[in-house]
């Protein structure tokens, strides 16, 4: 049996090469996981020389890092050595084994060892082994597992790997060799010493870096600031280094010897590197220019005063920032009036100048644009300079213009007045006593100067603060604020109420007409369509306010409005003066002015639409039409108590006619009373009547009480605010909006109002009117905060709320502005909800465009709309 049994080489022929294979494969895997640090280290070292590290730092430190770099190689190849051990034929065997089904190579090489005397036995083992060594002929090399993550968790053979990646792709096996040139003994050292240089320019010129070795012309241009590295191999004073163009004093020989240097160009001169292979070059500095800048062109001010101030600056490499700085020219000032003492302290007014966002700094045009009007200079003589500056540090600066500080120039007469005493205050704040005296000049006889009591009453309160201030000195604090306040007064007098905004709507549209007639440039025609614009916004808000006043007067008289009347958004005016725009641009002055003329008809013809009556009004439209009644009642309090204070400076003037108003009062509401209980019928209508009878005769004993000698008009006019403050206190409970950020703010700014209300009750009680009437000003600039804070919360509700109001179909009635749109409860034009509320956008224009079309096919209408229709369809 043993000698028919082949060997076991024979046996195993049919998986030579496959073993073989695993074996070297086995080999390998011992090698990675064994020479793995040495490989990495030898990685590191070759990456470092192709860069060329070596020679950019000093020789000490190449050789400690070559020493450091020896040392780990020679620690990873003993490492390696003593891990490493030659796969054997059996391991081989075994691992092949492993990778098939079965193990047959273990099973060709196993014996029988029972049974082999049995032939059915023997013949079964045979047919086992023949299906076996069929199996062997499918084996197969198994694959290497050269994964080391285990030895190296922190991945370092990866870094060793880059290294050498990024040396291959940038930098030369050639510069391997300059390594061997660091000491003596080297190779090259046989050869005679060698150099490099580098020229690096200024990283703002954006110009590349120059390597010297490469310039072989005898002389070259070089930025100013530009550095230069140089570095000497070989025997140390071979090469010498000689320049002139760094500035620095002549060196001696060491220092001309020394192996490596750096300097900045500063000057033009010569660059030499003496010795074997040295080179010579003449080096012509390119100077960087400093900067420049000048203002260029007309100083545009705008109506509110904003100066557009343009200048052209301009720099060889770019611009990094700029300055514009004011000084007062007190050698151009008018020493006059509030001016003929010295100006107090101020600092020269500094303001940035705009850089261009895109593009190149080296040369570009800007305009600086700012509002001076409330600083003290404005309207004054000051001296303008232009300051910019560079990456490289320099400056440039414009030539001082004089100029007058660019600000906002008032028209009327009484509000110019109070600016000249504003600025006579900010000036130097001992005018005091002279701008006390000026402003009661001004104000002496206020009868046709203000075209409201209130306006002359915020001035009186003025003036009695700064002569209440003026004795004891005024801080800055307080000059600020009443720098403030008067800027304020002067503001309400210059804008004006309704009839100046119509006559700036019509002066506008005049000028435009006239511009349409002359032939005017696009840009005339871009500025005086801006104008109309303006006019027209602020004609639209003083219409509002008037016709709000009106309907809080008078809130039972219902407008009704006609079928046929057509409400236009803002966005249809605007449109239309696009259009208006547009057709003048082309020439086409005929249909401009057609189209003008419409829009004059249309604003002459504009009035509010109102809702169904207060019926439907909501708690928060009850609050505000509340606090709006209040603040009437108080500024009417106010000025009756003004009036008063006036009557004690002047007494026995304005007696009579006081009288007098108060019998036309008395007749007006007695006239009224009979008109509204003629008109109003039913039960509800006397109602009313008897209630307005009961509210005419309080306010006739409120009106006679003054001449009652039972009780003085200062314990009448306190009684009736006591009565104001209890209602705002009602008020106050009541006031809805809690619990959101803006009706914490109402409520806290109407506390100050109702604490003010008592302030001036006990100043009634005490006498001191003056002292009333600035606690009774302080409480109606609560009311007002108040009410704009409700507001705010009013509409933050109103928001949320909204679309559940239409789905239960609520109608709140609310008042509506020339445009058609609703008008807030706190005095705001507008709403921010949205014209199309609905998610079918699309079918919701559709319907709009039939509409239109249906429009423009009923020939009753008039001329003027149905023309306006066809302009929407060819728009459409």
């Amino acid at each position: 049996m043993a000698a028919d049994r082949p060997r076991p080489e024979d046996i195993l022929k049919p998986v030579r090469w496959p073993l073989l294979a695993t074996r070297l494969g086995m080999a390998a895997e011992r090698g990675v996981r064994a020479f793995w640090p040495f490989w990495s280290v030898l990685f590191v070292a070759l990456g470092a020389l192709m860069l060329g590290l070596q020679d950019m730092v000093a020789v000490e430190w190449v050789w400690a890092a070559g020493a450091a770099l020896i040392t780990a190689a020679l620690w990873a190849l003993t490492r390696g050595i003593r891990r490493f051990r030659w796969p054997s034929r059996d391991a081989a065997l075994a691992r092949l084994d492993d990778s098939l089904t079965g193990n047959p190579i273990q099973t060709v090489l196993d014996e029988q060892a029972i049974g082999a005397d049995d032939a059915a036995s023997l013949a079964v083992w045979k047919a086992h082994q023949a299906r076996m060594r069929e199996r062997l002929s499918q084996a197969k090399a198994v694959e290497p597992d050269l994964r080391v993550a285990k030895a190296d968790p922190f991945a370092l053979r990866y870094v060793a790997l880059l290294t050498l990646s990024v040396a291959v792709i940038f930098g030369s096996v050639l510069r391997v060799q300059s390594v061997t040139t660091l000491g003596p003994g080297g190779a090259d050292l046989a050869q005679g010493p060698s150099w490099e240089g580098w020229m690096e320019p200024p990283a703002y010129t954006r110009l590349p870096s120059i390597y010297l070795n490469d310039i072989t012309a005898a002389a070259m241009e070089v930025p100013q600031g530009s550095q230069i590295t140089l570095r000497m191999y070989g025997e140390v004073g071979q090469l010498k280094v000689q320049e002139s163009v760094s500035g620095r004093p002549l060196m001696d020989e060491e220092q001309a010897a020394a192996t490596a240097q750096e300097f900045a160009v500063v000057q033009s001169g010569q660059l030499e590197i003496a010795g074997p292979g040295g080179r010579l070059w003449d080096v012509a500095m390119i100077p960087d220019s400093a900067p420049s800048v000048v203002q260029e062109g007309e100083i545009d001010v705008s109506y509110e005063g904003e100066a557009q101030i343009p200048f052209d600056a301009q720099d060889d490499h770019g611009i990094v920032t700029g300055m514009a700085r004011f000084s007062l020219d007190l050698t151009a000032v008018d020493r006059r009036y509030g001016r003929v003492i010295e100006p107090e302290f101020r600092p020269v007014i500094e303001v940035p100048l705009p850089m261009p966002v895109a593009g190149s700094r080296a040369e570009f045009s800007e305009k600086l644009i700012e509002n001076f009007s409330l600083h003290p200079w404005a309207n004054l003589p000051v001296r303008l300079e232009l300051e910019v500056e560079d990456d490289a540090g320099q400056t440039g600066l414009s030539e001082p213009q004089a100029l007058d500080l660019p600000g906002r120039r008032f028209f009327d007469p009484m509000a110019a007045a109070i600016i000249e005493q504003r600025q006579s205050l900010l000036w130097n704040r001992e005018n005091a006593k002279m701008i006390s005296q000026v402003l009661r000049a001004i104000s002496n006889q206020p009868e046709g100067a203000f075209r409201s009591d209130t306006q002359y009453l915020r001035l009186r309160t003025i003036l009695r603060r700064i002569e209440r201030l003026a004795p004891y000195g005024i801080s800055d604090e307080q000059v600020a604020e009443l720098a403030q306040a008067l800027w304020d007064l002067a503001l309400t007098l210059e804008e004006g109420d309704l009839q100046d905004a119509l006559e700036r709507l019509q002066r506008a549209q005049d000028r435009l007409a006239e511009a349409m007639k002359n032939g005017a440039s696009d840009q005339e025609i871009a500025e005086l369509m801006q104008e109309l614009r303006e006019a027209t916004d602020d004609y639209l808000r003083q219409l509002s306010r008037q016709a709000q006043q009106e309907a809080e007067e008078n809130p039972d008289a219902d407008m009704m409005q006609d079928q046929n009347m057509m409400e236009m958004s803002q966005n249809d005016l605007q449109r239309m003066m696009d259009r208006i725009q547009e057709l003048m641009e082309q020439g086409r002055m005929a249909e401009a002015q057609e189209a003008l003329e419409q829009l004059r008809q249309m604003m002459e013809n504009m009035q509010v639409t109102q809702g169904q009556g207060q019926r439907g009004q909501s708690p928060g439209e009850q609050a505000m039409e509340g606090l709006g009644e209040t603040l009437r009642e108080q500024q009417e309090l106010s000025d009756e108590a003004f009036r008063d204070l006036q009557e004690q400076f002047n007494p026995g003037q304005q007696q009579g006619q006081q009288g007098q108003q108060g019998q036309q009062g008395q007749q007006q509401g007695q006239q009224q009373g009979q008109q509204q209980g003629q008109g109003q019928q039913g039960q509800q209508g006397q109602g009313q009547g008897q209630q307005q009878g009961t509210d005419r005769q309080q306010g006739m004993q409120g009106g006679q009480s003054g001449s009652n000698g039972g009780q003085s008009l200062e314990e009448s006019l306190a009684d009736r605010q006591r009565g104001l403050r209890g209602e705002l206190n009602r008020q106050r409970r009541n006031l809805p909006g809690a619990g959101s950020e803006a009706g914490e703010r109402a409520a806290e700014a109407l506390g100050r109002a109702e604490g003010a209300m008592e302030g001036a009750e006990d100043a009634l009680r005490e006498g001191d009117l003056a002292e009333a009437i600035d606690q009774q000003s302080e409480a109606m600039e609560a009311l007002r905060e108040g009410m704009r804070n409700l507001g705010e919360a009013l509409a933050e509700q109103q928001q949320a709320q909204g679309q559940q109001g239409m789905a239960e179909g609520q109608n709140p009635g609310e008042q509506r502005d020339p445009l058609g749109r609703n008008a807030g409860s706190n005095g705001t034009i507008g709403t921010e909800e949205s014209l199309l509320q609905g998610e079918d956008v699309y079918r919701r224009a559709r319907e709009l465009l039939d509409e239109i079309r249906r429009r423009s096919g009923e020939g009753e209408r008039p001329d003027e709309e149905l023309e306006y229709l066809e302009r929407l369809l060819e728009r459409f």
